[in-house]
């Protein structure tokens, strides 16, 4: 994982709703955990842009209902500052549903995502239609 900033701002607490932006069935999520976050005792765990979370379904296919899955975070409204200097925001939350991996469980990707994102997940940068 060389190339990605260390510091990024981790702008979404477990609990916060996300939209998901591939064709799974899922609508929107609820965070539910952060993979690998090593925080401080008795501080929310917060996730950013590029960070893989555990997430629960609360709108969509019946299927998909209640089922928990991990996803990657592809945008936040939180901005981040990139290692060139500029800020980046964006105008919504939005995850894509993953496997433990990183392949994306959705064959496409609506709407733009996050060069930090693409970078770090391949199968993500190469299934989106844009990257900003």
């Amino acid at each position: 994982m060389k190339g990605i900033a260390g510091r990024q701002t981790r702008g979404l607490p477990v609990g916060s709703k996300l939209k998901c932006i591939d064709n799974t069935g899922a609508k929107i999520v609820r965070t539910v955990s952060v993979i690998n976050y090593h925080g401080v005792h008795r501080r929310y765990p917060k996730a950013g842009v590029g960070d893989q979370i555990v997430v629960s379904v609360i709108k969509g296919t019946p299927e998909m209902k209640r089922e928990l899955t991990r996803a990657v975070i592809v945008r936040q409204k939180q901005s981040f500052r990139r290692s060139d200097g500029t800020m980046i925001q964006f105008e919504d939350n939005a995850v894509v549903l993953t496997h433990e991996n990183g392949d994306t469980k959705g064959s496409e990707i609506k709407g733009p995502i996050a060069r930090e994102a693409a970078e770090r997940w391949p199968r993500i940068g190469s299934t989106a239609s844009m990257i900003v």
